[in-house]
């Protein structure tokens, strides 16, 4: 059996450095995914979108290994937006967000790529194991980014405003950009087990030329 892939170390969309702002074309990828609103704090479908999304990408995982090519599940991320987005980082209400949480389907870094088929199938085999986990919430997405402006955060979430300030109101600007789409967040750490100030998330906004 080969090493197992690690598309964190595969993927350049999933590198970045704190302090360093970067463009990065990120290509068309297929993700699990499960759609919410309200503050992930103390909405409970925040945490059954986790519960439902973890099943279905094992499910794939053990489907890719038993064709020979295994693989390390990749970190959940979430799009996130509101109504107001002009208040989103600075004072958000977490009350008023909607957001779509993530995993990715690691397709480019398969031999295999795991077809619509194998993910169907893989969705049916974790509702039957994992009854009432909410999995008929989740569904298969791509997303087409293109050019993006990222940066890896260190720390509390709460303390992501500043850093996000900076490449909306002086980096994107300076380079003739606009946002295209939803703020795009990729956790490096597993923020239910990882004390706040050790975080790493990956900041990432979808930009077009203004």
């Amino acid at each position: 059996m080969p090493d197992k892939v690690d598309p964190k170390k595969s993927l350049d969309s999933y590198a970045a450095r704190k302090g360093e702002l970067r463009i990065v074309h990120v290509p068309p990828l297929r993700y699990l995914a499960f759609d919410g609103h309200g503050d992930p704090n103390t909405s409970p479908a925040f945490e059954r979108a986790i519960g439902a999304l973890y099943p279905v990408a094992y499910a794939l995982k053990f489907a890719s290994k038993a064709r020979g090519h295994d693989y390390v599940v990749p970190p959940l991320e979430g799009l996130w937006w509101s109504d107001d987005m002009g208040a989103f980082a600075v004072s958000p209400d977490k009350s008023r967000w909607s957001w779509t949480l993530l995993l990715l389907i690691p397709d480019p870094v398969l031999p295999k790529p795991l077809d619509d088929a194998v993910v169907a199938a893989a969705m049916e085999a974790a509702a039957r194991k994992s009854p009432g986990a909410g999995i008929e919430g989740v569904r298969a997405v791509t997303l087409d980014e293109g050019e993006c402006v990222q940066t890896l955060h260190l720390g509390s979430f709460a303390d992501e405003a500043p850093v996000i300030a900076r490449m909306h109101d002086e980096f994107m600007p300076a380079q003739g950009l606009k946002p295209s789409a939803h703020h795009h967040e990729i956790y490096l750490s597993d923020f239910r087990r990882t004390a706040p100030e050790r975080l790493r998330t990956i900041l990432r906004q979808p930009v077009e030329p203004t």
